[in-house]
């Protein structure tokens, strides 16, 4: 099998299953891959060049998936904060005031 041929091969693979995977991803396929991540690596050098020219030569392209957005939720009312308390010492006693 030709390096050209392993690209086209994995290319149309991952449009298949909807994107490109990194090597744990498609280790993690088991037998349902096309061909062995060692073969490839074999030929190619590392993981990362054969995405490179994958990209390259035969892009993968794949359908945006349409997500419905969830309605929004109606908001809580907002907290109303602790006044703070400020004790300030005068000579005839302490008084306490309230900051807003």
């Amino acid at each position: 099998m030709t390096k050209d041929m392993m690209v086209k091969t994995l290319s149309e693979y991952f449009t298949k299953k909807g994107g490109v995977m990194d090597l744990v991803e498609y280790k993690s396929q088991g037998n349902d891959v096309p061909i062995k991540d060692y073969i490839v690596r074999k030929s190619f050098g590392s993981w990362n060049r054969v995405i490179s020219v994958m990209n390259k030569r035969y892009p993968v392209s794949v359908a945006p998936v349409e997500v419905e957005k969830p309605k929004a939720a109606p908001k809580a009312a907002p907290k109303v904060a602790a006044k703070k308390k400020v004790k300030v010492e005068s000579k005839d006693g302490e008084q306490n005031i309230s900051l807003d």
